[in-house]
């Protein structure tokens, strides 16, 4: 059997339609039954049998904080796709993520140790790979730099790999991950789904910040490949193209056929902005999400190297194009 965490997240849920389309005896873990309902909502993006897959699925009430409730979901068990992880570039929400990114992962590399689970699938993030000085592409040989990477998010997703190559050190299997920004449906107020929810609100802003996009099915695809490869103890880059959020904007626009963003957000009105958002956030008691770190880094170009994964698994990546134009065919179907 397997055993998926973060299956209520928009790429656990993604994944865990393709698995039980396959055939697969799945497990999965949730925090809360109102969180079901998202996995309800993707599948309903590709089949009609919504009930007959979901129904098959073994859902286990389950934190990866909380060591009791996995071993009860761990029973059984022969591979593991860990994707439950806390996304925030709060800097408020650091202590959190260091519970949930860095402890949770410890706890599943552990229990994975001690049930004897053939091989872990991690999910982690191109937020835990540098730049190397001198190079044009960044590729699955830079290592993390401190320095350069001092944010929350980024250090707690670097800390979970560690994790994770400790285990392969005491001889877990393993394959890690690190997809760029991931395109996906479902989730339109989270993540690269709140892209495009504010296009088809109308949001005038775009920035000219380079970096690696990925379409949420080449991720469920690479990631099914290699949990059934051989493959063990490698790493690798999930980018399908470098693209500047102004070109992936100016897609999203125009296959909603709403007017294009015109107002360039630079560094300065970036910075303007975030403190706004700050101030904004102390008087309502909401969390901003325009951070100071989003402000510093939605200029930046950073490009990503996908030869390693392609010519491992002979591995085509779709067109972002592609991939943004089914995804706001579904925003348009969930109306």
């Amino acid at each position: 059997m397997i055993l998926v965490t973060g299956g209520t997240g928009m790429l656990g849920a993604h994944l865990l339609f393709h698995l039980m389309q396959s055939g697969e005896k799945v497990r999965a873990t949730y925090r809360s039954k109102h969180s079901l309902k998202n996995v309800k909502k993707v599948f309903d993006y590709y089949t009609e049998d919504v009930n007959a897959l979901y129904s098959k699925i073994d859902w286990v009430l389950a934190d990866i904080t909380d060591v009791p409730a996995l071993e009860l979901a761990f029973k059984g068990i022969e591979k593991v796709y860990h994707i439950a992880a806390l996304v925030s570039f709060d800097e408020a929400d650091y202590k959190k993520m260091q519970a949930i990114n860095i402890g949770g992962t410890a706890n599943i590399v552990n229990l994975s140790i001690a049930y004897s689970v053939k091989k872990l699938c991690f999910v982690s993030s191109i937020a835990s790979i540098s730049k190397s000085t001198g190079k044009a592409f960044i590729d699955e040989t830079d290592e993390f730099n401190l320095e350069t990477n001092n944010y929350g998010y980024a250090l707690t997703k670097h800390g979970a790999e560690m994790e994770v190559w400790r285990g392969a050190q005491e001889g877990l299997d393993v394959i890690v991950l690190n997809p760029g920004i991931i395109l996906g449906s479902g989730f339109w107020h989270e993540n690269s789904g709140a892209l495009f929810s504010s296009i088809y609100k109308g949001s005038p802003f775009y920035t000219e910040g380079i970096t690696g996009f990925v379409g949420i099915d080449d991720v469920v695809r690479v990631l099914m490949k290699g949990m059934n490869s051989d493959i063990k103890n490698e790493r690798f880059i999930l980018v399908s193209e470098n693209l500047s959020f102004k070109n992936v904007l100016f897609l999203i626009a125009d296959f909603f056929e709403k007017k294009r963003p015109k107002i360039k957000v630079n560094r300065f009105i970036a910075e303007i902005g975030w403190v706004a958002f700050w101030v904004k956030a102390k008087l309502t008691g909401k969390k901003s999400a325009f951070t100071k770190h989003t402000a510093k880094t939605i200029n930046n170009h950073s490009y990503y190297a996908n030869e390693k994964v392609k010519n491992t698994f002979d591995f085509e990546f779709e067109k972002i194009q592609s991939s943004v134009k089914r995804i706001c065919n579904d925003y348009i179907f969930e109306g």
